[in-house]
């Protein structure tokens, strides 16, 4: 009996330790593998999002155009005035004014350090050594109820006044479907720097093979967050460059 019960205890160890020896390479691989195959996301080379946001008692429209060569913009219109957001031209960073409802230029660091995450669309985790950036497992957590896996990825450094500091990202992916389930980084600068910029992933759906999360929510440990419904994704979208471009003083 004592024989039976000790090799009992050997095959179950054994079991535990095989589980515990799943890899970060693994779970991302299984993550793009699952959500439409690395051959699908690496052929991709841009999307337009339309989606709506709850905003001081109004739903607000948004386009958001996110391309492989670094540009972006959010496009929508508050009260009749069109206004952009969060725009990357490829060298500089910019967005609208809300008080003087100008575009106004963003400053160097920031424009460096959109320059810095070029090449991380459409994810940085895809291709990652290739960046030269690098991932770690950090173990298992619990997120909105579900039992994840926690990686950590570590990329270019990001310019903090005018000095390098560390730039790492948190993922945490369903243990059973793989599916990122939310990511986490700190903020450096700005009135929030210390905290940590929180993006949950929810409503996946697939478009042209591809499986993306139709609700997202952003938040930090200290507010309950903003979420953004998306309506369509359109992939490999036909775009007017200008939309990307700073338009000087006017809009």
């Amino acid at each position: 009996m004592r024989k039976i019960l000790f090799a009992a205890s050997v095959a179950f160890l054994g079991l535990t330790s095989q589980a515990q020896e799943i890899t970060a390479d693994e779970i991302i691989d299984s993550y793009f593998e699952n959500t439409g195959g690395e051959e699908l996301w690496s052929d991709l080379k841009g999307q337009k999002m339309m989606a709506e946001v709850e905003a001081q008692g109004m739903t607000i429209p948004l386009e958001i155009y996110m391309m492989a060569d670094g540009k972006t913009v959010t496009k929508f219109e508050v009260m009749g005035m069109a206004m952009s957001q969060d725009a990357f031209d490829g060298e500089v960073a910019w967005s609208t004014n809300f008080m003087t409802m100008k575009p106004e230029l963003a400053d160097a660091e920031q424009s460096e350090n959109m320059k810095r995450s070029v090449g991380e669309y459409p994810s940085p985790l895809l291709n990652y050594e290739e960046k030269g950036f690098s991932v770690e497992l950090q173990g298992e957590e619990i997120v909105e109820g579900v039992e994840c896996y926690k990686i950590a990825l570590t990329k270019k450094p990001q310019l903090v006044n005018g000095e390098e500091v560390e730039n790492v990202e948190f993922y945490y992916f369903d243990k059973e479907s793989s599916v990122l389930i939310q990511s986490e980084q700190e903020i450096k600068s700005g009135q929030a720097a210390g905290q940590t910029a929180i993006s949950l992933y929810s409503d996946y759906q697939e478009v042209d093979g591809l499986y993306f999360p139709f609700s997202i929510t952003f938040k930090t440990e200290e507010s309950e967050g903003q979420t953004i419904e998306f309506s369509e994704i359109i992939l490999n979208p036909e775009v007017d460059e200008t939309i990307f471009e700073f338009p000087g003083t006017e809009e």
